[in-house]
């Protein structure tokens, strides 16, 4: 004897499987201006020899610049670390570390005001102790994890066509 199962428990399932496929696209937010770089600097640009930039990492295929001279700040809030990232020679990423609830609110605030509203998609991440936020343009990709235990927060801005070449730069240690 089969048993037939009803459709409200194929539409659950349909969604389930929807959700599971799609799920990166329900935890982005729309992005409402894309930045195509930052402070000016267009992704793809060369930051090497620019007079307001020292060199913080140099690596043969990656280099960090920080600004020079200045705190590091995003969005007008201090924070812990402001690096712009060049991968063979072009700006792909802009990587800002910071600590502290108030810190991370400020940086929502900025995140919002410019980039838009945070996805509030049943499922998204935006409490708890591990929080994670996205912004997706057509250039621009904005990702944004906090520890709310350590009161620490990671913010990745990334070229949408330059920053999955990081990703050619990771070894397959499994052989």
């Amino acid at each position: 004897m089969t048993r037939r199962r009803s459709r409200p428990f194929h539409i659950a399932c349909c969604a389930i499987l929807f959700s599971l496929v799609s799920g990166q696209a329900l935890l982005a937010g729309p992005m409402t201006r894309d930045p195509k770089g930052y402070l000016g600097f267009a992704w793809g640009a060369s930051l090497a020899g620019h007079p307001n930039f020292v060199l913080a990492d140099n690596g043969t295929v990656i280099k960090g610049y920080e600004i020079k001279d200045q705190p590091p700040t995003f969005g007008n809030q201090p924070v812990d670390l402001l690096r712009f990232i060049e991968l063979n020679g072009r700006f792909a990423r802009l990587t800002v570390r910071y600590h502290g609830k108030d810190t991370h609110t400020q940086v929502m605030d900025y995140l919002q005001r410019e980039y838009g509203p945070i996805d509030r998609t049943p499922g998204a991440i935006t409490r708890g102790a591990g929080q994670q936020f996205n912004w997706r343009g057509t250039e621009t990709e904005i990702n944004v994890t906090y520890d709310a235990t350590r009161e620490r927060g990671f913010v990745f801005i990334d070229s949408a066509i330059l920053a999955p070449r990081f990703n050619d730069l990771l070894t397959d240690s499994s052989e």
